[in-house]
């Protein structure tokens, strides 16, 4: 990024400046959140009339999301990216936290929205989708953006961590070159227990969720099934809900640069967003 790209992100970065997104930054740093790219972060484009609530998938950071909120930012939508407990401290710190305990982090980022604006819409990353959709009855979203939704992880014993996660606590996974700061490379497999309770909980939810859905998945993808993704869109209960499926150079993160058509998704997920809040313009439905 250039350096006046990155100043004019700094003036509409209201991060230390807005009390609620300051508290969630002390906090974090306070359970052991080092790297302050890893903290909770706000976007305040000067005269946005709406806001998205960004979750992050599992064993990431709020940091994936950044590309997401800026490019939002661009077209004059103000953000908050929250960070789910046990995530940008340790695999350890990880182990011991619930998909409740996610849950309580992301609905307090949408009231902190709430003060603030009106209409909010919720943009998820992976397991973040879980979390926005999990909160999606209780909370009026005026729609969804998913990125790599799933039912179904594909590792083979990943519906037995319940039961693994006392046998081998952590599954060793290499982390790409320069992201070690932002993914943990052992992961916990009680978390992997946490998203299997999640996903029982959810599957349930989905015909009773009717805000309006747009869902990527990548076939290359090798983390999730992705066909469970667009089983997933299909089984809520929206009358606006598409789903776009990429090709296989397209794989799980969908934020980060190695996807090429990151900034393609963003603009759909920005013009989404638009349709729904212009009147008279037609939103697809597939």
């Amino acid at each position: 990024m250039s350096s006046l790209a990155t100043h004019s992100y700094s003036r509409i970065d209201c991060s230390e400046t807005h009390s609620d997104c300051r508290t969630l930054r002390h906090d974090s740093r306070s359970l052991g959140v080092n790297d302050p790219e890893d903290l909770p972060f706000m976007l305040c484009p000067s005269g946005a009339t709406m806001a998205v609530l960004l979750v992050h998938g599992f064993t990431a950071t709020p940091w994936e999301m950044r590309p997401l909120a800026e490019f939002l930012a661009e077209s004059g939508i103000a953000s908050l990216a929250v960070r789910l407990p046990g995530h940008g401290t340790s695999p350890e710190d990880l182990a011991t936290r619930r998909w409740e305990d996610w849950l309580g982090a992301s609905l307090d980022g949408y009231e902190i929205l709430s003060k603030d604006f009106q209409v909010i819409y919720g943009m998820g990353m992976s397991t973040g989708c879980l979390i926005l959709l999990t909160m999606a009855q209780a909370k009026a979203f005026n729609g969804l953006v998913l990125f790599s939704p799933y039912l179904r992880v594909l590792h083979k014993l990943a519906p037995y961590a319940g039961w693994l996660r006392w046998l081998r606590p952590y599954h060793e996974k290499p982390v790409e070159a320069g992201l070690s700061e932002r993914y943990y490379n052992r992961r916990p497999l009680a978390g992997i227990h946490q998203i299997n309770r999640l996903l029982q909980t959810l599957r349930g939810q989905l015909p009773h969720i009717t805000c309006p859905v747009l869902a990527f998945n990548g076939e290359g993808d090798q983390t999730v099934d992705i066909a469970s993704g667009r089983q997933l869109v299909d089984l809520m209960g929206s009358s606006v809900k598409i789903h776009e499926r990429y090709g296989p150079d397209v794989s799980h993160v969908l934020t980060r640069e190695e996807n090429p058509f990151r900034r393609t998704m963003f603009a759909q997920a920005v013009r989404f967003v638009q349709e729904l809040e212009n009147p008279g313009t037609t939103v697809r439905v597939r």
